[in-house]
């Protein structure tokens, strides 16, 4: 008995161990005070959801996704007799990723005295303000020129823009049912920060603010008013201001409307509410939570790249992971993907460019396309917790493994004879393949992320689909420089949570004398 209880025990110390290099705390906002030191993506507390979280594209199996024997597989996959001419085989082999020689994290030393502002302008400086105050005076002058002149507006300057820019930005600290709520008299105001501008003020700002004043500048494409910012925001989620680590993952973040705000919606104001019409996709550190890249695909009309006319699920899914991973090549990384995206054509092209990748895999909703058949449907002998079957074909490893429900993954970044464990408080140990250990305690730790990262989104929601996107990306910027201030030396001298860290960015746009958060 004892002797079975050491080996449980250095089963649970080495899957911990394998996560030791990841820095960052579960609690990466600092809500709950100082870092824990315990592991941030390994949880085993009973009441983590990681098993719905990263594991959720299984659940649709116990739910009705169930391909049999008979069923003859989904489509593109094929026969075990075409499988094995393809190369396919039982047989396997060990496989190792080349190591991954850089060091992760922010590529400037910041210094101890740097301030919030400090942090939001390495992704949104002064000469991308100084744009918005000039496009946004172009415009009004066009405007008024067209449909008459506005006694009421004046040039706005790059102090008003500022402020401006906190106003709208302290609904995602504040949460009320409209950024006007600002100056009202009812249980949203919040007069210490209204007196700093007028409201009619705020609203002609409003009225006129844009970043590409005119079509003729950038083209035609649904995105032209917004495009230029977009470029330059890439450009500092890149290795400008940070390293990602060699694990991350592709994925669409949790950008729903706010489950209270829909609640006390009445049925009129959920008509007017247009539903978005672009889908955003990011490439994500998973040390860190860093948003090192960002995609946005317009669903209907023409994109700058032509992906809308894609029609083809996969197709596009497979472009957008394409886009997002562009400057990946030879760095030997580890992309981990949802069911969407991941296929065997993709992850063979992406070898060639030394990214491996890591995915959970959907005969409903990925591309099984030279595919066996034989892993893709479910045995109709019943099955053991923690059981799994692999089949290899070069580096690449097709695996299937049950767990209250078939889960099947695609990998060629880890070896299929190398075994891990999902550790469950309630549960207990559940040996599996370590690609399944790999992909649940990364994935878990970003379905954390998120879930922290959407309560600080920018609750501004204007109707026009350049607005949306602006105000969600800036709502991304303002989290990663977060992450880089908790990774700073200022953080050491004043421990702010991310809700204080958004109450002192949004004091120090409006310039306010008194710059200290709320306690």
């Amino acid at each position: 008995m004892a002797e079975c209880g050491r080996k449980a025990l250095s089963v649970l110390e080495a899957a911990r161990s394998r996560y030791e290099s990841l820095q960052i705390s579960d609690d990466v906002f600092g809500e709950s005070g100082d870092d824990s030191s315990d592991n941030p993506f390994y949880s085993t507390s009973g009441d983590s959801n990681s098993d719905n979280c990263c594991m959720e594209a299984g659940d649709d199996q116990r739910s009705g996704e169930t391909v049999s024997c008979q069923s003859g597989g989904p489509p593109g996959s094929v026969s075990i007799t075409q499988a094995e001419e393809d190369g396919w085989s039982d047989t396997l082999q060990d496989i190792t990723v080349a190591p991954y020689n850089e060091t992760y994290g922010p590529t400037q030393r910041m210094p101890a005295t740097a301030t919030c502002m400090d942090f939001f302008q390495l992704f949104v400086p002064d000469n991308a303000i100084q744009n918005m105050v000039t496009q946004t005076n172009m415009y009004a002058k066009k405007y008024q020129e067209r449909f008459g002149s506005d006694e009421g507006w004046r040039n706005v300057t790059a102090a008003e823009m500022k402020a401006f820019l906190g106003l709208v930005t302290s609904t995602s600290v504040h949460r009320c049912e409209s950024v006007l709520s600002i100056w009202s008299s009812g249980f949203f105001s919040n007069r210490s920060i209204a007196l700093k501008m007028s409201q009619a003020r705020f609203e002609k700002i409003l009225k006129y603010f844009h970043i590409v004043a005119f079509r003729s500048s950038h083209g035609s494409h649904g995105l032209y008013k917004i495009q230029p910012f977009l470029d330059s925001l890439q450009q500092s989620f890149g290795c400008s201001t940070f390293r990602p680590s060699q694990t991350q993952v592709l994925h669409e973040p949790l950008i729903d409307e706010d489950p209270v705000f829909i609640t006390t919606c009445t049925e009129r104001e959920l008509r007017k509410r247009k539903k978005r019409k672009f889908s955003l996709w990011v490439r994500q550190c998973t040390s860190t939570g860093f948003i090192c890249q960002i995609y946005v695909h317009l669903k209907e009309g023409q994109g700058p790249d032509g992906l809308a006319t894609l029609k083809n699920k996969p197709q596009l899914h497979s472009m957008v992971a394409k886009q997002l991973c562009q400057n990946l090549s030879g760095r030997n990384s580890i992309i981990f993907t949802g069911p969407s995206i991941t296929s065997l054509n993709l992850y063979q092209e992406f070898e060639k460019q030394e990214i491996y990748c890591c995915g959970l895999l959907s005969t409903r909703k990925s591309d099984c396309t030279g595919l066996p058949q034989c892993m893709l449907v479910n045995p109709e002998s019943p099955q053991q917790r923690g059981q799994s079957r692999s089949m290899m074909r070069g580096n690449t490893s097709l695996i299937s493994w049950y767990n209250k429900g078939h889960f099947r993954f695609l990998t060629n970044a880890y070896s299929p004879t190398k075994e891990g464990v999902i550790i469950k408080r309630k549960s207990g140990e559940i040996p599996c393949p370590l690609a399944v250990e790999a992909f649940a305690a990364h994935l878990s730790y970003i379905c954390k992320y998120d879930d922290k990262y959407s309560k600080y989104f920018i609750f501004h929601k204007p109707n026009k689909t350049w607005q949306q996107v602006f105000w969600l990306t800036i709502s991304i910027a303002i989290n990663n420089g977060y992450i880089l201030y908790k990774m700073s030396d200022a953080y050491h001298i004043k421990r702010y949570s991310r809700a204080q860290f958004g109450e002192r960015l949004v004091r120090e746009l409006l310039d306010l004398a008194d710059c200290s958060p709320t306690q």
